[in-house]
């Protein structure tokens, strides 16, 4: 199910504890990638995702979702910068976490972060914050880095947007893409057994 991957690691202040590298090829097994993830999650967790406009950034944050057990509607909180899904008694995970989706791809720095006040929901809740990376770090010492990208034609193919980022066309759900997740600090010492089917 995994491959080690050595290569593309960031430049974030430490290194990763472990890799995991994942293929995907349907919109269906990145949302069920959620899903598996969020069975290991817990109150605390801070998740840092990255990846090309299109890239499934969402649509894995609602397979957390679904796996967490919170509310339904699960959207990129793009203009809103945080939206807080509840936990509900009758999901998959009663009296489990709730869900902190945050969107940070506005926020410029660190301190515009601690602007929206993370910090009165990170303890209970596990959050997940996209286009973190450089942004989120200081919040808590371990955090797991999930980073996602589109291949069209077998290899990766984008174009630089001019702020760092990677822009693609979004119309293709099911094109194949790659996860790769990175684990830092003592929570995440141990790599995660995910089971998520049709995932390599």
């Amino acid at each position: 199910m995994s491959i080690p991957d050595t290569g593309g690691i960031p430049e974030t202040g430490n290194a990763p504890l472990w890799v995991q590298t994942l293929t995907v090829t349907t919109a269906d097994q990145t949302h069920a990638l959620g899903a598996a993830l969020a069975e290991v999650l817990r109150a605390g967790d801070l998740l840092v995702l990255t990846g090309e406009l299109g890239a499934g950034k969402t649509t894995f944050t609602q397979g957390l979702g679904e796996g967490l057990g919170v509310r339904e509607g699960i959207i990129s909180p793009t203009f809103v910068l945080v939206r807080i899904h509840p936990n509900l008694p009758d999901g998959s995970r009663p009296g489990g976490p709730d869900l902190v989706h945050v969107d940070a791809y506005r926020l410029g720095s660190a301190s515009e972060i601690d602007d929206i006040d993370l910090e009165n929901t990170l303890d209970s809740a596990v959050t997940v914050v996209e286009w973190g990376r450089d942004r989120v770090e200081h919040l808590s010492e371990s955090r797991l880095e999930v980073e996602l990208h589109r291949q069209l034609g077998g290899a990766t193919a984008a174009h630089h947007t001019g702020n760092g980022a990677l822009d693609f066309e979004s119309e293709d759900d099911d094109e194949p893409r790659t996860i790769i997740i990175r684990g830092f600090g003592p929570r995440w010492a141990e790599q995660p057994v995910l089971a998520a089917e049709g995932t390599s």
